[in-house]
């Protein structure tokens, strides 16, 4: 599988980083939201469009001891879903995207660099 991508602020991201990350979407919806490099610009500028700040861990999903599902969302599209935490062992990115005008832009080429 291609690398996947979760969108996290730099403050979530920073707690706990000797342990394995979890989001609360994992306590609040028993799955950690992920995106297909594709995806990554939309997701973050619909997600995270007031955030100041704003950190993508791309993904190794061979290194993850959590199971990933790609699973339809709302819209039909496919997202990838992780299944419990993540370690950090698994990420082998950490992207730090810029505002242009007020919008998230990503330095993601299409083959996932």
């Amino acid at each position: 599988m291609e690398s996947i991508y979760h969108l996290v602020l730099p403050s979530v991201w920073s707690v706990g980083s000797e342990r394995d990350y979890i989001a609360a979407s994992l306590v609040d919806e028993g799955f950690i939201h992920c995106a297909f490099t594709s995806q990554v610009e939309k997701s973050a500028n619909r997600f995270f469009a007031d955030a100041m700040q704003l950190i993508v861990l791309r993904l190794d999903p061979s290194r993850l001891r959590s199971p990933v599902k790609v699973e339809p969302s709302g819209s039909g599209q496919q997202f990838p879903h992780v299944y419990g935490p993540i370690n950090r062992d698994a990420v082998i990115e950490v992207i730090y995207p810029k505002r242009v005008e007020g919008r998230w832009v990503f330095p993601i080429g299409n083959d996932g660099t």
